[in-house]
């Protein structure tokens, strides 16, 4: 079974390391400028699949949370990496002033955190990918 089937039947982790392999196990089977948007609630673990899906794309350097840059810019040996938190977005329309769009060249893979913040600028083809906690600190993740 190929990974994009795992995660739509859902796939549950029992550590950030176990995440982060999944994620780049994932970022191989990525198609060139794909969006993915990542639900989920705060410490659900989207940066760290994040982390993971930058090593699975060849970006060397350490990837963190751009809560308060909103966004950052990652260039791996496979494609370039845009990691998207949305969550100090007041609204959709503060997207169109980061000038997201000069920096997706492709191929490029667009991470979003907190998509639910961007109304509806994701196009129809985003991945969706949802995040949770289960059993204490384990984490369920499912692609729809």
């Amino acid at each position: 079974m190929n990974i994009c089937d795992k995660l739509r039947q859902g796939v549950v982790t029992d550590s950030a390391a176990a995440t982060r392999a999944l994620a780049a196990e994932l970022a191989t089977a990525l198609p060139p400028d794909t969006m993915l948007a990542l639900h989920g609630d705060m410490g659900v673990g989207k940066t760290t699949f994040v982390q993971g899906l930058a090593q699975g794309l060849g970006v060397k350097e350490q990837v963190t949370s751009p809560t308060f840059a909103i966004y950052s810019v990652y260039s791996g040996t496979r494609t370039k990496l845009v990691h998207l938190d949305a969550y100090r977005l007041e609204n959709a329309r503060q997207l169109e002033d980061l000038l997201l769009e000069e920096f997706l060249t492709s191929p490029w893979c667009l991470a979003v955190e907190w998509p639910e913040k961007t109304g509806d600028w994701l196009p129809a083809n985003t991945w969706h990918l949802t995040l949770s906690i289960v059993d204490g600190d384990r984490h369920h993740l499912i692609l729809r």
